[in-house]
């Protein structure tokens, strides 16, 4: 598994790829430039990871048990190998989970299920639930349906927190969410703002003017939210 990172102190930030992308697409996007000035005054590190989604989520060659399966694995190789070498590398108190398009629904799926690791999520254009079936996006699992895809898709889970040690942990979370008006996933992430509010979770979520599905308005919201 292949990963860059960028920075020498700070906020340690764990970065998820888009559905196309690899471990080097973050600085491909001009997201490190855009962090530059950030990265070098020591307020930010860069962790950013290989994403595997043509062998899980997008790997269609596979049954949807085992695209959930080989997305579970992906999350075990963070939490027993990235996060720990994160810390061993950089003290910081502070982890942030980040991503863009599929790479938000990913961050926000791990910080929603193990909040307790993380001080912030900043998700952008993220659909936050795959199942959902809207313009050209489909049903990622084709119907299929079991308990893991249920655990890691937050609009689906997060209904069913009660008095869980998740929830109280995910209100502490910093929570960032951002979307474009004209975005086909405009309504799934204000489904997830009325489900956050309904736990009295804190959070934020800006809708930005027009598609902001693309790298130049993902560039704009780092500057801001990052």
């Amino acid at each position: 598994m292949e990963m860059l990172v960028f920075g020498h102190g700070g906020a340690k930030v764990l970065v998820f790829p888009t559905r196309d992308g690899h471990f080097f697409e973050y600085e491909q996007l001009g997201l490190v430039a855009t962090l530059a000035d950030k990265l070098q005054a020591g307020h930010l590190q860069l962790y950013c990871i290989e994403g595997l989604a043509a062998e899980s989520l997008y790997g269609f060659h596979r049954h949807p048990a085992d695209r959930i399966r080989r997305h579970a694995a992906l999350e075990d190789y963070i939490l027993n190998e990235v996060l720990p070498l994160m810390a061993a590398k950089n003290p910081h108190d502070c982890t942030i989970v980040h991503g863009c398009s599929l790479g938000a629904f990913e961050a926000a799926s791990l910080a929603f299920r193990h909040p307790h690791l993380f001080r912030k999520l900043v998700a952008f254009s993220g659909r936050y639930d795959l199942t959902m079936k809207v313009e050209s996006f489909g049903d990622l699992f084709d119907g299929y349906y079991d308990d893991s895809a249920y655990f890691h898709t937050p609009t689906h889970f997060l209904p069913g927190l009660g008095s869980d040690w998740r929830l109280e942990k995910l209100r502490s979370l910093d929570i960032v969410l951002t979307i474009g008006d004209a975005d086909p996933f405009l309504d799934n992430n204000r489904y997830l703002s009325r489900l956050l509010a309904e736990k009295n979770v804190g959070h934020q979520l800006h809708v930005r003017g027009g598609r902001a599905h693309r790298a130049g308005a993902w560039r704009k919201m780092a500057a801001l939210y990052l």
